[in-house]
């Protein structure tokens, strides 16, 4: 039995609009998305806007300016080992692989310089641009170089650390956190900075807050009306 009929109709009205507006929600309105992968892209571009770091870390790569690395490391592989030749030579530098391990030589700050320059380029979606550099890598994934560049900054970082550089290593690490990671994982997302897109971002909040509450207070006016209260006795 309804005990307030006006709580009660107002409640499911509420509830009626509620999923009204979440079915449109999963519909392909929105530059041929739905709702949800709509603002998921948004926000990935938004943070990708945000995280540029190349310059930062060139200017942090100077400070071991003149250090010659001479590392010896373990990759993933024979292959990994064989295609990071190219990376570290287009660099200026010497590397030779034994195996899946990956010996290298040279001026530590143009190995380094080059890696930003290659994730500079994966962090502006220009995958091309790395497959005509190392034309070993054509026909593979866009984002292998970068990844070989990853696993050889890794070896960097665990290498060097065995050596006692520690300042060198932190480079390394740095780099590969800040830069090598994003571009790689940011691949293909356009970079947004959220100033240009404060409107959207302004309504998305405040409309999540508001169909949240939309849907507590129908659930309250339905019970309710319904005649259900909480009573502590």
């Amino acid at each position: 039995m309804i005990h307030n009929k006006k709580d009660f109709g107002g409640g499911i009205a509420l509830l009626v609009v509620f999923f009204i507006v979440l079915f449109l929600m999963f519909q392909p309105l929105f530059d041929g998305h739905n709702a949800m992968a709509y603002l998921d892209n948004l926000y990935n571009s938004i943070s990708k806007g945000s995280a540029h770091y190349v310059d930062d870390l060139k200017q942090e790569a100077q400070g071991v300016s003149g250090y010659q690395i001479d590392v010896t490391m373990s990759l993933d592989d024979e292959a990994q080992a064989a295609d990071s030749i190219a990376l570290i030579t287009a660099a200026g530098a010497t590397a030779t692989a034994d195996g899946k391990n990956l010996t290298v030589q040279g001026d530590y700050v143009a190995i380094l310089n080059a890696c930003l320059d290659d994730a500079d380029k994966m962090y502006n979606n220009d995958g091309a641009a790395l497959k005509a550099k190392y034309p070993d890598y054509e026909g593979k994934d866009d984002r292998q170089a970068l990844y070989n560049w990853y696993k050889v900054l890794g070896g960097f970082d665990k290498e060097l650390k065995k050596q006692e550089a520690f300042a060198q290593a932190k480079v390394a690490f740095n780099v590969n956190a800040k830069v090598v990671e994003t571009a790689y994982n940011y691949y293909k997302v356009v970079p947004e900075q959220i100033k240009n897109k404060v409107g959207i971002v302004s309504f998305s909040l405040i409309f999540y807050v508001v169909y949240t509450m939309w849907y507590g207070f129908a659930i309250l006016f339905v019970f309710e009306g319904w005649g259900l209260k909480i009573s502590g006795h």
